[in-house]
């Protein structure tokens, strides 16, 4: 998937050609081990991010860059940026070398094959701000084996929108609470539209979604059983959630049911549909007159809510975002820790928020719950879930595992049972398997 604006979703990648990183002792890869250069020594360390950070807040690097210096008087900062399609090429080319740089921004879904490959240094989390209240699904993504490789960065969640005057139209007046209230609407909406018109939008090959009704239904894509993974869409709660959502996309979803989520907001903008579920910065791109097809209408007709779940709870939300890693072979991991702490700390979130991000952490989450402006996206972040942390969860998404299931129970090509068991029988023989 694309990386779009500020707010999307780290694609895991294969690990190529990266070295043996760090030895079997568990102290050799700690953060701050000996053999290091120390913080008193060092003259530079050197910070790997994704251009966002370049375009959208860049006063934010500088006053982590000016928070170290002070404290390390003469130490340089340098910054490579990066755009998401290049950087993970480079970075495994980096670090098969001894020139790997101190800090990397890696997308969320990015770091488990990184972690289970001992790339990346294993982290203090006493030295990091607000490290107790981590949003759960961006702890998880930073953790691996119980041991800590990363700190949160940033984060964004799905949010449902649809157009107040479509859904006017057909006798709708308000946002739906629960999901019987949405389906009852969307049932309207979809009467009055006709067959050719798509009550909700939703791509099949869109997993982040899909997969979402797995885990309201109380299943997960697969779990853990003395030490090995293994595949669990065939339980019966994941077989009840990819039933909930095949019904839905049926009745509501009349566009190319092979299609992924890579151009949503431009379909959108078309003006054939009523509502998506999305991560928040589709729909308003929807409205920008380069995509906008319907006369300027989008723009003032847009509502945003919680998605509801068919359980009778929100949906669960699969958070995109970015977390900062220190690799094994960084020989100033002392410093990069305290640049990372420095670059994410309250003041710093405080500043991410008000770029219209989710910070990573639920205390302050709670002050955006509070803000009619923010309070949507943040109260569909209270509920969250995370891809398994598995060895060879990077060649699952490489193969592109969810999006062929979905796809084929969407297009009717298998049933519910039967691609949830190939899907099942394709990751047991990759889940342990370090890529």
């Amino acid at each position: 998937m694309k990386r779009k604006l500020i707010a999307a979703i780290g694609v895991a990648t294969m690990i190529v050609g990266i070295a043996a990183c760090g030895s079997d002792k568990k102290d050799d890869n700690k953060a701050g081990d000996a053999g290091k250069t120390s913080a008193a020594t060092a003259s530079s360390i050197t910070v790997w991010l994704t251009v966002d950070a370049q375009h959208n807040w860049p006063e934010l690097v500088k006053a982590a860059d000016d928070a170290i210096v002070a404290k390390h008087p003469g130490l340089k900062v340098k910054h490579e940026y990066y755009a998401w399609p290049d950087k993970n090429a480079k970075l495994d080319a980096v670090l098969a070398t001894d020139k790997a740089p101190d800090v990397v921004e890696m997308g969320n879904s990015e770091m488990v094959p990184y972690m289970a490959e001992g790339a990346f240094a294993e982290l203090d989390t006493s030295k990091f701000d607000n490290s107790g209240a981590w949003l759960d699904a961006l702890k998880q993504s930073v953790s691996y084996d119980g041991k800590t490789y990363g700190v949160p960065y940033y984060a964004a969640a799905r949010i449902a929108t649809w157009r107040k005057d479509i859904a006017a139209a057909a006798g709708v007046t308000a946002a739906p609470k629960n999901w019987t209230e949405l389906t009852a609407d969307l049932d309207k909406i979809q009467a009055k539209e006709g067959p050719k018109f798509n009550a909700w939008y939703q791509p099949s090959r869109d997993w982040y979604a899909g997969l979402s009704f797995v885990y309201d239904a109380g299943g997960a894509i697969a779990k853990q059983d003395g030490g090995q993974w293994k595949g669990s869409l065939e339980s019966p709660e994941a077989i009840k959630g990819l039933t909930a959502w095949k019904d839905a996309v049926g009745k509501y979803m009349h566009g190319d049911l092979t299609k992924d989520e890579s151009d949503r907001y431009i379909v959108y903008g078309q003006g054939k549909s009523a509502m998506i579920y999305a991560p928040g910065w589709e729909a308003p791109s929807a409205a920008d007159p380069k995509f906008d097809k319907t006369g300027g209408k989008i723009k003032d007709n847009l509502v945003n809510f919680v998605m509801p779940g068919p359980s009778g709870k929100a949906l669960p939300v699969f958070l995109g975002g970015s977390d900062l890693a220190v690799p094994s072979k960084s020989k100033n991991a002392d410093l990069a820790s305290e640049w990372i702490n420095d670059f994410t700390n309250t003041q710093a979130q405080t500043t991410l928020m008000g770029k219209g991000n989710l910070p990573n952490n639920n205390t302050q989450l709670a002050t955006l719950k509070a803000d009619p402006a923010s309070a949507v996206t943040a109260t569909a972040a209270e509920v969250s879930w995370f891809v398994p942390t598995a060895p060879g969860w990077g060649t699952v998404e490489k193969a592109q595992t969810m999006q062929t299931m979905l796809q084929d129970i969407a297009t009717g090509k298998k049933s519910v049972e039967q691609a949830a068991k190939d899907a099942d029988a394709a990751m047991d023989k990759v889940l342990n398997v370090k890529n």
